[in-house]
């Protein structure tokens, strides 16, 4: 099984003409401002993914037999965010082009507003679902809009946003959420919501990308991430929603960023492995 193929997937299935679904892995991690490491994400996801079972006990199917097919890692530009998202951007717009199902594994998080660039200018009523920590809607940040901390706020200037996890975010960004009458899913207020996935469902659009900062889960079960939160969500609150969302909901494509591999142990690696394994049954066997 060669390291660089997703879950080891043979062919024909890993062949790009006939696969639905394009692991796109994007090793950029240039805007980070504590703990670096995500640039070492895909690699360390993508060899996780080996030893994957490919049959799927809840959805009783091989996952990979749809075609998955791995591109090579993108090539990194250190000249600037702005730079390394036009790339990303590009890449992405080819792909959709040929109706595929992006799944990006990054690298941090500015990365996802490039792909979200270019599913908004072939669907126009594309929302994004967020799940995070940190709302990242700062306006700007060490000398940047394009940086991790900025993410959404640019994202949200293309497309509307869902916020889901929420738990720690700055002045600057409630008094932007307040401003724009928008109010993220908070992780304080979570479980009080009995009705919490339909409250999601019906605040997207039909056609969604689900951008998953890994931080969004709590650090007894996801402590490898650049900047972690206490009081995240669990691994089946997340799959609940995501199935959910795949059931009722087109998902055009989706990424898993602000995994560092080395501030946690190899179970991280497999973890988020198998959650774009299970996301990707989830949305091919509805969308």
């Amino acid at each position: 099984m060669p390291p660089s193929v997703f879950a080891g997937v043979p062919a024909p299935y890993c062949d790009f003409d006939r696969a639905k679904v394009v692991i796109l892995p994007v090793p950029y991690d240039g805007t980070t401002e504590w703990r670096t490491g995500t640039r070492d994400a895909p690699q360390a996801i993508i060899n996780a993914s080996r030893y994957l079972e490919m049959y799927d006990l809840e959805l009783d199917r091989e996952i990979y037999e749809v075609g998955i097919h791995t591109l090579p890692e993108v090539e990194v530009l250190m000249s600037g965010p702005e730079n390394m998202l036009q790339r990303v951007y590009e890449i992405t717009g080819e792909l959709v082009q040929k109706g595929k199902l992006v799944v990006m594994l990054g690298g941090e998080h500015s990365l996802s507003f490039a792909t979200v660039r270019a599913l908004r200018e072939a669907f126009p009523q594309l929302s994004v679902l967020q799940f995070d920590a940190h709302a990242d809607l700062r306006d700007e940040y060490l000398g940047t809009k394009y940086g991790q901390a900025c993410v959404m706020r640019r994202v949200s200037e293309l497309c509307s946003i869902v916020q889901v996890g929420i738990r720690s975010l700055s002045r600057e960004e409630k008094q932007f959420l307040d401003r724009n009458r928008m109010t993220p899913f908070y992780m304080s207020t979570m479980a009080e919501d009995k009705d919490l996935v339909n409250h999601i469902l019906a605040s997207l659009s039909e056609e969604v990308y689900v951008t998953i900062d890994v931080d969004v889960f709590d650090p007894s079960i996801m402590p490898a991430v650049g900047t972690p939160e206490p009081g995240g969500m669990q691994w089946q609150q997340v799959l609940d929603i995501l199935k959910s969302v795949a059931h009722h909901k087109h998902v055009l494509g989706f990424d898993l960023v602000e995994f560092c591999p080395r501030e946690g142990p190899i179970s991280c690696a497999f973890t988020l492995a198998k959650l774009a394994y299970k996301f990707i049954g989830y949305a091919v066997a509805h969308g």
